[in-house]
């Protein structure tokens, strides 16, 4: 066994003894979503580095502790990508950031979530046991899927030490329109557009303009050119990165930022302050001093949720980073915390206050 990973072993086994907690930490991009952080840092970026990759079987096996920036550059260079486009928030982001973080970029309404693309992975559960799950084939998933149940735990399941990832071929070819048009009317044609054989990779709406990525096949890239219509955006790279980064101009300032899940075809929120929608109409981001329990109760009614993805520690506290589960719902995450973490050691707190 690698030093590192008994080391790993040796810290959780004595917080476990000392009724203490640990706070699992790779580049810290990240540290801004949940709740507040609690916990002695456990450090995982020194372990590092592609274990396997194979481009003509589109997997990847990486150490938890790889910068994702890492990552991707050696698959860019076999034409290959993470087609979810996992947001980094800063250069130091990690592979085990993004799985536990479980955030996806524009992309993520076209090719599916980072759970859809997490084939297996290496852990160390609350008791100091390392456990490997799944494999590096989609035939190896079988009975009850733990590598995609850590995507989104926000660490607090487990140490991530190693996860095999599947990847694909970069697009061959790609294109970015432009609209101008209400929310309403955008939210309208992206369902309509939608339901149509498009290659729509991307939407992005914000301020009376609608933007569109087309990719896929040159054939059918040029054919929805034609089919859409729209002001062609030359360059477009700069500004796709800025809404996956949260660069551009909306996300700026100290308001809080609430990320909203609904259905594509729910009608404009009529919140107070900013909106930018992605994601087909699936996913609205808010700024601005909202009524929590109001939004909450709007995102539910159309089959969603609401998280306030960032803002002060206060706020958080007072509201909640995530929206309140059911009961049903509640005994499961705490269920699935006593049999990975019995004692309380992982991120205790991250996602909700009593584990």
């Amino acid at each position: 066994m690698d030093a590192m990973l008994k080391e790993w072993i040796g810290r959780v086994h004595d917080a476990a003894e000392a009724g203490k907690s640990l706070r699992i930490r790779g580049g810290g991009s990240k540290d801004f979503y949940g709740q507040a952080l609690r916990g002695d840092v456990l450090d995982t970026s020194a372990y590092r580095g592609i274990v396997t990759y194979e481009p003509t079987e589109l997997v990847v096996v990486v150490r938890a502790g790889t910068p994702l920036a890492e990552l991707e550059a050696e698959l860019f260079k076999k034409g290959q990508c993470l087609p979810f486009e996992p947001p980094h928030y800063g250069p130091q982001a990690t592979v085990g950031g993004m799985v536990a973080a479980g955030l996806s970029g524009p992309r993520r309404a076209a090719v599916g979530a980072v759970r859809d693309y997490v084939l297996g992975v290496k852990m160390i559960d609350g008791k100091g046991e390392l456990l490997s799950f799944g494999g590096q084939v989609m035939k190896n998933v079988a009975g009850y899927d733990v590598p995609r149940l850590m995507a989104g735990s926000l660490g607090t399941l487990g140490l991530i030490a190693e996860v095999a990832l599947k990847v694909l071929p970069l697009p061959v070819a790609g294109m970015t329109l432009r609209f101008a048009m209400g929310e309403t009317e955008a939210l309208e044609k992206l369902n309509a557009w939608g339901g149509k054989p498009l290659p729509i990779a991307a939407s992005a709406w914000h301020d009376g303009a609608l933007t569109i990525r087309l990719a896929g096949a040159v054939a059918a890239v040029r054919s929805a050119r034609q089919s859409l219509g729209g002001e062609e955006v030359g360059d477009a790279g700069a500004f796709w990165q800025s809404v996956r980064e949260q660069s551009h101009d909306f996300f700026s300032g100290q308001d809080p930022l609430w990320r909203v899940s609904v259905a594509s075809v729910t009608p404009p929120l009529c919140q107070p302050g900013a909106t930018l929608i992605e994601w087909g109409g699936a996913l609205r981001w808010l700024r601005g001093d909202l009524d929590a329990p109001l939004l909450r109760a709007l995102a539910s009614s159309a089959g969603g949720h609401a998280t306030l993805y960032r803002a002060n520690d206060a706020l958080k506290t007072a509201v909640g980073t995530f929206q309140p589960l059911s009961a049903p719902l509640h005994m499961i995450h705490r269920n699935l915390k006593q049999a990975f973490d019995p004692n309380g050691v992982f991120n205790v707190g991250r996602m909700y206050p009593d584990f």
